[in-house]
């Protein structure tokens, strides 16, 4: 009888298990809630439906509208930097500066030029380099601080003062990436681009603080731009000899190119429109696919720009695009104009800030500490700061080891501020005062300029320089009190009392805001002995 029961016994459980309401029970039992993805959800792109986790055809709209979107905002914000330079190349062209050639701003560069945060302190010299065709020479003036940016933006070399030349002039070979031909054995400083273009900008201090010609007249003399000759200077006989390098002719290269800048008028300020990504498919089809990261090429190829094929999106994508600019573009310029990372400000209980002390040029790690014992780098962070990019690049142009440094007596140094020291935007209607404490940290000299907040450009007013400073060209110098502090006024009006070179023209119904440059900065700076007021608003 025992025999008899078992096979029932077997059957019944055999029928148990495969009954549907069990089978269901026990498998729903084995699945962990937190990987389960209910029938709906509510989110920001509004209520996502899935059957058995499956998406609706509403869902698959919503969510595939919403990636497009966040692919163009990543677009612009990791590649801001990249549009940026094809701006700058594309403003020299403007106004008659092909590649390869020269402009020289004799009588520094004024409020007329849209030009993100320059300067109207020092000379400019720059240009931009065609790779495509083989290694560029570049040959710099002595005394100028410079540097070398790829297509994206990246740092090549530093020229000049902070270069490998320092400060004495120098050559300098710039190598497109694919090439592989012969390459100097010496006389020249490498240095090898990831893109087929490039820019180059320097600055050079005026003599005794007050005269931009004979600055003018030696980067002119010395400043030279030509294809490398290779086999030529360079190439020693005993290389050829053994082999490693054919033998050229010693060849004077062509007369280099030069245009005045000086009263000129440009606009290098990426677009914050539709035609932004149009910019950026050119500079992605200009150069090699493999010349940008692929993280971050991949938002960009997910748009649509890709290396090799056309840029055309349909109605529905131009839609995305538009809706993607505005918001990249607030992103921005919320993110410089009042950022939240208490990090980027340089004192604790001020206004004043420069996200380069501590995410470096790079912004991944702190910029070294300079002290007796020498260089005291800090540990890598192991990521990017990726909003202090975002914001870094849209205020500013140039990035290089040399801008975020704490050596003293070469180079400059920067400080801005958005906000006064109640924490109200500027407003041009009326009048504020900053005073420097006596003693300026600076070797060479000191300056305030004043930029247009919708622009990043210098506030352009009838002062045509709006800055003040220490030199007295293209103003009076700022005279010092009593004490040995110095205060500069910026109002629409000079005030009474205040002599000119202590006064910065503003403009009612615009906003600005200031940026302290400090040339060849001590150390009292870095050590924060030092320290500007915050910009007091008088009435």
């Amino acid at each position: 009888m025992q025999d008899a029961i078992k096979p029932l016994a077997f059957l019944s459980v055999c029928i148990t298990l495969n009954a549907p309401g069990l089978a269901q029970a026990q498998s729903s039992a084995s699945v962990p809630p937190s990987i389960v993805t209910p029938d709906k959800v509510e989110s920001r792109i509004g209520t996502l439906e899935f059957e058995d986790g499956m998406p609706s055809k509403e869902t698959l709209d919503k969510v595939y509208e919403n990636l497009d979107l966040t692919h163009a905002v990543r677009a612009f914000a990791d590649n801001l930097r990249g549009v940026s330079i094809y701006m700058l190349r594309k403003g020299m062209r403007d106004i008659g500066v092909k590649d390869n050639e020269v402009i020289v701003f004799s009588e520094l560069m004024d409020a007329k030029s849209l030009f993100l945060t320059a300067n109207a302190d020092t000379v400019y010299v720059m240009g931009s380099l065609d790779l495509t065709k083989g290694p560029m020479v570049l040959e710099v003036p002595p005394q100028v601080l410079g540097t070398v940016q790829d297509a994206w933006f990246r740092w090549v070399i530093d020229v000049g003062l902070p270069g490998p030349d320092r400060g004495e002039g120098g050559k300098y070979l710039i190598v497109p990436p694919d090439y592989d031909g012969p390459l100097p054995q010496g006389g020249f400083n490498v240095a090898r681009a990831r893109t087929n273009n490039a820019v180059w900008f320097a600055r050079a201090f005026l003599e005794n603080n007050n005269d931009p010609k004979p600055v003018a007249e030696r980067i002119r003399k010395f400043t030279k731009v030509y294809p490398y000759n290779a086999g030529g200077v360079g190439t020693s006989v005993a290389e050829f000899l053994a082999g490693k390098a054919k033998l050229g002719k010693i060849t004077q290269p062509a007369p280099t190119v030069f245009h005045e800048g000086s009263g000129k008028v440009m606009n290098t300020i990426p677009p914050n429109d539709m035609s932004f990504y149009e910019m950026l498919n050119e500079v992605v089809q200009q150069e090699p696919a493999t010349s940008l990261d692929p993280e971050l090429m991949g938002p960009v190829a997910a748009i649509g720009i890709v290396k090799g094929k056309p840029f055309a999106p349909d109605a529905r994508m131009k839609k995305i695009l538009e809706e993607a600019m505005k918001i990249a573009n607030a992103t921005s310029r919320t993110l410089i104009m009042n950022p939240r990372d208490r990090s980027w400000f340089y004192y604790d209980d001020a206004n004043w800030q420069n996200m380069l002390f501590v995410t470096g040029y790079e912004f991944q790690t702190p910029i070294p500490m300079i002290t007796k014992e020498g260089v005291k780098p800090f540990p890598d962070t192991g990521y990017r700061q990726l909003d202090a990019r975002q914001a870094f690049f849209y205020g500013v142009t140039g990035i290089t080891p040399a801008m975020a440094m704490r050596l003293t007596g070469i180079g400059s140094t920067y400080l801005w501020t958005m906000m006064d020291s109640d924490n109200n935007y500027f407003d041009g209607s009326k009048t504020y005062k900053v005073t420097l404490p006596k003693n300026v940290p600076a070797e060479k000299f000191w300056s305030w300029t004043l930029y247009d907040t919708m622009t990043r450009s210098m506030l352009d007013t009838p002062q045509r320089y709006p800055r003040a400073g220490s030199q007295s060209y293209p103003s009076p110098a700022a005279e010092t009190a009593r004490d040995g502090s110095i205060t500069v006024y910026f109002s629409p009006e000079q005030p009474d009392g205040v002599p000119r070179g202590n006064w910065i023209q503003t403009i009612p119904g615009k906003s600005f805001f200031p940026i302290l440059r400090l040339y060849s900065p001590l150390e009292p700076f870095f050590n924060k002995q030092w320290r500007p007021s915050e910009v007091e608003l008088v009435e």
